[in-house]
Protein backbone atom coordinates (compact mmCIF):
# COMPACT_ATOMS: atom_id res chain seq x y z
CA UNK A 1 0.00 0.00 0.00
CA UNK A 2 2.97 2.33 0.50
CA UNK A 3 3.56 2.39 -3.22
CA UNK A 4 0.09 3.77 -3.92
CA UNK A 5 0.41 7.51 -4.28
CA UNK A 6 -2.29 9.75 -2.88
CA UNK A 7 -1.18 12.94 -4.64
CA UNK A 8 -0.75 13.92 -8.25
CA UNK A 9 -2.57 10.91 -9.67
CA UNK A 10 -3.34 10.77 -13.38
CA UNK A 11 -7.04 11.66 -12.98
CA UNK A 12 -6.17 14.51 -10.60
CA UNK A 13 -3.59 15.98 -12.99
CA UNK A 14 -6.01 15.71 -15.94
CA UNK A 15 -8.66 17.60 -13.96
CA UNK A 16 -6.18 20.26 -12.87
CA UNK A 17 -5.07 20.79 -16.47
CA UNK A 18 -8.66 21.22 -17.60
CA UNK A 19 -9.45 23.66 -14.77
CA UNK A 20 -6.32 25.66 -15.54
CA UNK A 21 -7.15 25.70 -19.26
CA UNK A 22 -10.47 27.32 -18.31
CA UNK A 23 -8.65 30.07 -16.43
CA UNK A 24 -9.52 28.79 -12.97
CA UNK A 25 -6.77 29.14 -10.36
CA UNK A 26 -6.62 27.00 -7.26
CA UNK A 27 -4.46 25.65 -4.45
CA UNK A 28 -3.29 22.05 -4.17
CA UNK A 29 -3.42 19.57 -1.31
CA UNK A 30 -4.70 21.88 1.41
CA UNK A 31 -6.03 20.81 4.78
CA UNK A 32 -9.52 22.09 5.53
CA UNK A 33 -9.89 22.33 9.35
CA UNK A 34 -11.43 20.79 11.35
CA UNK A 35 -11.33 17.80 8.99
CA UNK A 36 -8.10 15.84 9.16
CA UNK A 37 -7.86 15.27 5.44
CA UNK A 38 -6.32 17.21 2.59
CA UNK A 39 -8.43 18.28 -0.36
CA UNK A 40 -6.85 17.63 -3.76
CA UNK A 41 -7.91 20.98 -5.24
CA UNK A 42 -9.02 23.98 -3.19
CA UNK A 43 -10.63 27.27 -4.16
CA UNK A 44 -10.14 29.13 -0.84
CA UNK A 45 -11.98 32.34 -1.74
CA UNK A 46 -15.14 30.46 -2.77
CA UNK A 47 -14.59 27.85 -0.02
CA UNK A 48 -14.80 24.92 -2.45
CA UNK A 49 -12.85 21.71 -1.77
CA UNK A 50 -12.49 19.13 -4.55
CA UNK A 51 -11.54 15.50 -3.98
CA UNK A 52 -10.61 13.16 -6.82
CA UNK A 53 -11.49 9.73 -5.43
CA UNK A 54 -10.12 6.43 -6.68
CA UNK A 55 -12.75 3.83 -7.51
CA UNK A 56 -11.11 1.09 -5.45
CA UNK A 57 -10.07 3.11 -2.40
CA UNK A 58 -13.32 5.01 -2.00
CA UNK A 59 -15.77 2.26 -3.00
CA UNK A 60 -17.15 3.54 -6.31
CA UNK A 61 -20.70 2.20 -6.81
CA UNK A 62 -19.96 1.58 -10.51
CA UNK A 63 -16.46 0.13 -10.56
CA UNK A 64 -15.57 -1.21 -7.12
CA UNK A 65 -14.73 -4.88 -7.07
CA UNK A 66 -14.07 -6.45 -3.67
CA UNK A 67 -10.72 -8.08 -3.16
CA UNK A 68 -10.69 -11.86 -3.14
CA UNK A 69 -7.49 -12.04 -1.08
CA UNK A 70 -7.73 -11.13 2.60
CA UNK A 71 -11.31 -10.01 2.06
CA UNK A 72 -12.08 -9.44 5.76
CA UNK A 73 -9.31 -6.86 6.03
CA UNK A 74 -10.24 -5.08 2.79
CA UNK A 75 -13.96 -5.01 3.53
CA UNK A 76 -13.27 -3.35 6.88
CA UNK A 77 -10.71 -1.00 5.33
CA UNK A 78 -13.09 0.17 2.59
CA UNK A 79 -15.90 0.70 5.11
CA UNK A 80 -13.57 2.89 7.20
CA UNK A 81 -12.54 4.89 4.13
CA UNK A 82 -16.16 5.60 3.18
CA UNK A 83 -17.12 6.48 6.77
CA UNK A 84 -14.12 8.83 7.05
CA UNK A 85 -15.05 10.51 3.75
CA UNK A 86 -18.62 11.13 4.94
CA UNK A 87 -17.44 12.47 8.31
CA UNK A 88 -14.95 14.84 6.66
CA UNK A 89 -17.60 16.03 4.19
CA UNK A 90 -19.95 16.71 7.07
CA UNK A 91 -17.30 18.62 9.07
CA UNK A 92 -16.32 20.76 6.11
CA UNK A 93 -19.92 21.57 5.15
CA UNK A 94 -20.67 22.46 8.75
CA UNK A 95 -17.84 25.01 8.54
CA UNK A 96 -19.13 26.63 5.36
CA UNK A 97 -17.24 24.66 2.69
CA UNK A 98 -18.70 23.20 -0.47
CA UNK A 99 -17.38 19.69 -1.02
CA UNK A 100 -17.12 18.25 -4.53
CA UNK A 101 -16.23 14.58 -5.03
CA UNK A 102 -15.10 13.47 -8.47
CA UNK A 103 -14.55 9.79 -9.31
CA UNK A 104 -11.35 8.87 -11.11
CA UNK A 105 -13.36 7.47 -14.04
CA UNK A 106 -15.23 10.72 -14.68
CA UNK A 107 -14.27 12.76 -17.70
CA UNK A 108 -11.99 15.65 -16.68
CA UNK A 109 -13.84 17.92 -19.10
CA UNK A 110 -17.24 17.15 -17.56
CA UNK A 111 -15.86 17.37 -14.03
CA UNK A 112 -14.20 20.73 -14.76
CA UNK A 113 -17.47 22.04 -16.21
CA UNK A 114 -19.34 20.94 -13.09
CA UNK A 115 -16.79 22.71 -10.88
CA UNK A 116 -16.79 25.85 -13.08
CA UNK A 117 -20.59 26.09 -12.89
CA UNK A 118 -20.46 25.70 -9.12
CA UNK A 119 -17.83 28.44 -8.83
CA UNK A 120 -19.89 30.79 -11.01
CA UNK A 121 -22.89 30.20 -8.74
CA UNK A 122 -20.96 31.09 -5.55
Amino acid sequence: MQGNGNRDTGPEIALRRELHRRGLRFRLHRRIPPARTYADIVFPKQRVAVFVDGCFWHHCPEHFRPSTKNSDYWTTKMARNVARDRLNDQLMRKNGWIVVRIWEHESPIEAAEKIAQLLRAT
